[in-house]
């Protein structure tokens, strides 16, 4: 319980951290923003790693510093780049076998909601869930599996994360510096996060009551 809410805590006051990390470490900063990145866009294993809120607590801290946001975004590009491609092999060349292994902390739930996201929105998936935690780090993996066209997933994987980062990270960068935003960080991040998560959370309470309505008809 003290992990989780070390986790929270980070997670609500990422722009301190980062800031700590950055005065500590100087250009680290640079490959720990990838290795974030990329672990949670390429490896099934950490979906619960912040990506949204990441962006934002990074713009805004390189909106303070001499840091060039401009080489930030590219690092990170092709940190989601070298994730997606990552994610995508091993759907393709492991597949399901990997969510079968009981020593791998796994919810198949997971995996199934990011297929039924995958089964009704086809190729466009990888651009729409970008923008949603957890079923963006498994997306590229059911892409794998469903063996679709690679030239088509890469297009696409491309076009999702210059859209993603490119929005977060510069729109921080411009408002990040502002003091109410530096006042009410924790209130923002909690936001994006609340944002984040509302697809999923809307998707479930659909499938719910119309579970119940069945059930009771």
């Amino acid at each position: 319980m003290d992990f989780l809410w070390h986790f929270i805590d980070i997670i609500l006051h990422l722009n301190q951290y980062l800031s700590g990390f950055f005065d500590q470490y100087g250009l680290w900063i640079y490959p720990l923003l990838m290795l974030i990145l990329f672990c949670e866009t390429g490896l099934v294993v950490t979906p619960f790693l912040p990506g949204d809120s990441l962006l934002f607590a990074a713009g805004a801290l390189f909106a303070q510093s001499n840091l060039s946001i401009h080489t930030l975004a590219v690092c990170l590009i092709i940190a989601v780049f070298l994730g997606d491609n990552t994610n995508y092999a091993i759907g393709r060349f492991i597949g399901k076998k990997i969510f079968e292994q009981k020593k791998i902390p796994i919810k198949k739930a997971y995996f199934d909601h990011a297929h039924a996201f995958y089964q009704r929105h086809g190729a466009l998936t990888i651009i729409l869930a970008r923008f949603i935690p957890i079923v963006r780090t498994f997306v590229p993996n059911i892409a794998g599996i469903s063996k679709m066209p690679y030239k088509r997933f890469i297009i696409l994987s491309i076009l999702a994360a210059l859209i993603w980062i490119l929005s977060l990270l510069y729109l921080s960068y411009f408002f990040g510096s502002l003091p109410f935003v530096q006042q009410h960080f924790s209130i923002i991040m909690l936001g994006i996060i609340v944002i984040s998560v509302l697809p999923i959370c809307i998707k479930y309470l659909h499938h719910f009551f119309k579970k119940r309505a069945k059930n009771h008809a």
